[in-house]
């Protein structure tokens, strides 16, 4: 069994940015291996904290055997992180999903790149009850150390009991979970279990609420465990929506820490509003009024627009932007540039080339 270094335990419980890494294709939707290498430089050029390779915005169309890309976009990743050397933590972590028999071998596979962590998607396994599912978590962490993951129902996910969470809390070598689940009571039900386990502050808590990301992270979740208050919050994301302007993802955490140090109701109210704008670009990006058809596109033409990709392309064809989407992402970028890091862009790929 890995088990998660010291150090990167000690920098994942301080909370970081990690990006959820995009697919680089070509017009005929071969792979575009510059392109892939270069998001990765990019993310780490932009000071984030890791990168979650493998995962929904990296399209799981890579697993079917006619794409066969898993393994390889695995490791191209895998090869920058390692060529760039950095003289920082920098987490590497691999999507895993499917049932228990895939999961594991993803899991072996991850291992064998280098990867620290896997995020473990329980989405598309409806028939397999609550027990079945946290056998499946601890047939996985023997392997790898687990990145939990609460999936909205609305993109493959579903509900899990409070019971389920406190279950998984309890499982040694799950070291951090991703709450995507966009609804404030079963994110509710992920830190009251978390705090209610005895593993409570072994795990750390990060959003994948695109939705939500700021008021997340400025939260903080009180409860009474035993006639002793707990405290516990969101120290970082995981987050599809940070593949996009990274560098001002890394800045944004680092205000809000610096805001939970030293309190002031202006900061609060000026990352609070930034919060409403951070979701309205979401808003355009993700494409929830067309139940997110447009997600993985959306994020695609933001880094299109700023030379990071060269084109929308999925391996899926029939995924692109939706009507209005486009105008739509005019409209936030126009609305917010203060959101953007298209200027740090620009510089890297100067630089990068």
């Amino acid at each position: 069994m890995q088990t998660l270094h010291s150090l990167l335990k000690k920098h994942l419980l301080n909370g970081t940015v990690f990006p959820a890494h995009p697919l680089a294709l070509n017009e005929d939707r071969t792979l575009d291996e510059a392109k892939q290498r270069q998001l990765s430089r990019y993310y780490m050029a932009s000071g984030a904290g890791g990168i979650a390779v493998g995962v929904h915005s990296t399209q799981f169309e890579i697993r079917d055997p006619e794409v066969n890309l898993f393994e390889t976009v695995l490791k191209l990743a895998a090869e920058e992180v390692d060529a760039a050397n950095l003289d920082r933590p920098f987490i590497k972590i691999a999507g895993i999903c499917g049932p228990t028999e895939q999961a594991i071998e993803e899991a072996k596979l991850a291992l064998k790149y280098g990867y620290d962590m896997g995020l473990l998607s329980m989405g598309g396994l409806q028939s397999l009850t609550e027990a079945q599912i946290l056998d499946r978590v601890r047939a996985v962490t023997a392997i790898i150390p687990v990145f939990g993951f609460y999936l909205q129902p609305s993109v493959g996910g579903r509900i899990f009991s409070y019971d389920f969470w406190l279950q998984f809390a309890e499982i040694p070598n799950v070291e951090a979970i991703k709450c995507a689940s966009f609804n404030r009571y079963q994110t509710l039900d992920v830190m009251r279990a978390v705090a209610n386990s005895s593993r409570c502050e072994e795990i750390a808590i990060y959003t994948g609420n695109d939705d939500n990301i700021v008021a997340d992270l400025l939260t903080t979740y009180q409860f009474n465990v035993n006639g002793k208050t707990i405290n516990k919050e969101f120290v970082g994301g995981l987050l599809g929506h940070w593949a996009v302007w990274t560098n001002k993802a890394v800045s944004l955490l680092a205000e809000v820490k610096a805001y939970k140090a030293n309190k002031s109701a202006a900061a609060a109210d000026d990352l609070l509003t930034r919060g409403i704008e951070i979701t309205d670009v979401n808003a355009a990006m993700f494409d929830p009024a067309n139940h997110f058809h447009g997600c993985i596109p959306g994020i695609h033409e933001i880094l299109r627009r700023q030379g990071l990709l060269n084109g929308i392309w999925c391996l899926n064809p029939n995924e692109k932007l939706s009507a209005g989407q486009d105008e739509e992402l005019d409209r936030v970028y126009a609305a917010y540039p203060h959101l953007n890091d298209d200027e740090f862009v620009k510089e890297f790929l100067a630089k990068d080339l």
